[in-house]
């Protein structure tokens, strides 16, 4: 199975960039995506329905903000939008596609950037997802989950770590969320990636150099047992880059993780 998820940073707006010429290329199972911003009646077009997929959207009630969405090749058996949280569901945050034994969630954590206000809304949508993940672990299920974040975890992850200590996204208590999440709680097991298989990454320009920072991050990756070490094959699908040498620290900061699961 093949799943891509990513940040389409508004539906409308990734489609006038090409979004849906370039998904068939990807013969991807199933696409997560977050940040459609839009409401499903302001995407009638077959274009938002591309062929081939049985799509799903959970738009915010607030126009023009957030929403998630799930495109899959294989019907699901159920689809469940939200995550049962009073607060929290009418911003279009969680949409599960559930099949057989697997579910796959296209998720959008919450940004505190904009505001003290959001930043507090942030910390309780963290505090009551937490209890919920634990819920999922206890069911006979194998969950694949998907999303933006809006938390950088490691020192490694922003560009300039020591700056964004008191910044939303890398804020000490978001970061012991994630390690709480990641390390303790086991609640990420291993990929199950292996020798050759296909990673998606955020693209620079240069695909020479997407080659050896692909396999920088791997190797990162690798070091904190979240993938076995091998060679992998990179695919780059974006025009950002996926991590910057700063000349003052000498050393690599990553900008994004890869954003996929292995096509078998």
């Amino acid at each position: 199975m093949r799943i891509i998820t990513l940040n389409a940073n508004g539906i409308r707006s990734a489609a006038r960039k090409g979004f849906f010429d370039w998904l068939p290329a990807q013969d991807a199972d199933v696409v997560c995506l977050q940040e459609t911003k839009c409401q499903q009646d302001q995407i009638t077009e077959p274009l938002y329905y591309p062929a081939g997929y049985h799509c799903y959207y959970f738009d915010a009630v607030k126009k023009g903000y957030s929403g998630v969405a799930v495109y899959s090749r294989e019907k699901p058996l159920t689809v469940v939008a939200g995550h049962g949280s009073k607060e929290f569901d009418g911003e279009g945050r969680y949409i599960e596609a559930r099949f057989k034994n697997l579910s796959v969630i296209s998720l959008y954590l919450p940004s505190g950037s904009s505001s003290e206000e959001r930043q507090q809304a942030k910390f309780r949508f963290l505090a009551e997802f937490m209890p919920y993940l634990r819920a999922l672990k206890r069911k006979r299920r194998d969950y694949i989950l998907c999303g933006d974040w809006n938390i950088a975890h490691k020192e490694i992850d922003p560009k300039y770590w020591r700056s964004n200590q008191k910044n939303s996204g890398f804020l000490p208590e978001e970061r012991a969320w994630m390690t709480q999440l990641l390390e303790r709680d086991g609640l990420v097991a291993r990929t199950g990636l292996a020798d050759g298989d296909v990673i998606l990454f955020g693209a620079d320009r240069a695909k020479v150099v997407n080659d050896v920072l692909g396999t920088l991050r791997c190797r990162i990756a690798a070091a904190r047992a979240l993938i076995p070490p091998g060679e992998y094959r990179f695919l780059w699908v974006t025009d950002f880059p996926l991590v910057e040498y700063s000349e003052e620290d000498r050393r690599y900061y990553a900008l994004h993780h890869p954003f996929t699961a292995p096509k078998n």
